[in-house]
Order: C-alpha cells, then sequence, then structure tokens
C-alpha cells in the first residue's frame, strides 16, 4: 500500500514540478547575490553578478519549456484517449527491461511512418511516430515529430 503510493507521488509531472520550484528558489537566493555583485561597481564583480543571474533565467526558459511541452503533450495523449484512437503497443513484444524489443518497434515505426507519408498533415500521425521514434530509442526524433503533432493539433478544430 505505502509503496503503491510513493509511486503515484514520484510521477514524472510531480518531479518536474519540484525541479522548477527548487529552480525558482534558487533564481530567487542567486538574484540576491547577483543584484550585491553588479551594485559593488567593480567591473569583476558586475560581469560575475551578470553571469550569476543569467544562467538561472537560462535555465528556468528552458524548464518552462519542457514543462509547456509535457503540458501540450499530455493533452494531446488525452485527446486521442477521448477518441479511443490513442496508439496501442501492449501488443508489442518486450525484452526482459520492458522495452519494447528492437525488431517489433522497428516493424511498427515502418508502418507508423507509412501511415504519416500517406498523411503528412495529420497531427494523429506525427503522434503515433514519435511514439515510434521513442520505442525506436531515437528520443530527439520523437520530440520533434511530437513538437509537429502539437503544432498540427492547434490547427485541427475539436470534434
Amino acid at each position: 500500500m505505502a509503496e503503491s503510493k510513493q509511486r503515484r507521488l514520484l510521477t514524472p509531472r510531480t518531479t518536474a514540478f519540484v525541479v522548477a520550484a527548487v529552480l525558482l528558489v534558487y533564481l530567487v537566493l542567486m538574484g540576491d547575490r547577483a543584484l550585491t555583485m553588479v551594485l559593488s561597481g567593480q567591473p569583476v564583480f558586475i560581469v560575475l553578478g551578470v553571469a550569476i543571474f543569467v544562467l538561472p533565467v537560462l535555465g528556468a526558459v528552458l524548464v518552462v519549456d519542457q514543462l509547456r511541452f509535457g503540458a501540450s503533450t499530455e493533452r494531446l495523449a488525452r485527446r486521442l484517449d477521448d477518441e479511443g484512437a490513442l496508439p496501442d503497443v501492449s501488443h508489442l513484444p518486450l525484452r526482459p527491461s520492458g522495452r519494447v524489443e528492437r525488431d517489433a518497434a522497428d516493424a511498427w515505426f515502418d508502418e507508423k511512418q507509412a501511415e504519416l507519408e500517406a498523411d503528412p498533415e495529420n497531427w494523429r500521425r506525427w503522434f503515433a511516430l514519435a511514439q515510434a521514434y521513442d520505442l525506436a530509442g531515437d528520443r530527439n526524433r520523437g520530440r520533434k515529430a511530437m513538437r509537429r503533432a502539437i503544432e498540427l493539433e492547434r490547427h485541427d478544430p475539436v470534434m
């Protein structure tokens, strides 16, 4: 029972928000230090103060981008689930590690890529391709495909 409750608390979403909160605390604490250094008037401290402030802000922008990406991906998955069209990979054979066997992932990828080529402006096809990339182990291309799905879905009216 306790283990199951712990699993629910440590979801990727929870982890992402914890990291974002830690980054926010860091930004506030380091912002105070950066301001002190900039106000010192010494050129070296001014440069260091600006650097101390810019790096966390850049990190915050990246975290916000990833949170938005995750929320958009989740929204698309919910929409597909509501339509009964969420890609099902439960039939694919698994390795002992829990990952899909490589040959099965490659075959499923080829199938999803062919479906996309037949209908390249369909966000649902891009979503399935993103999942296929992930199963094949190519997360970078999977993220690019998911970003394309998100972009196309924004212009697709809800039916």
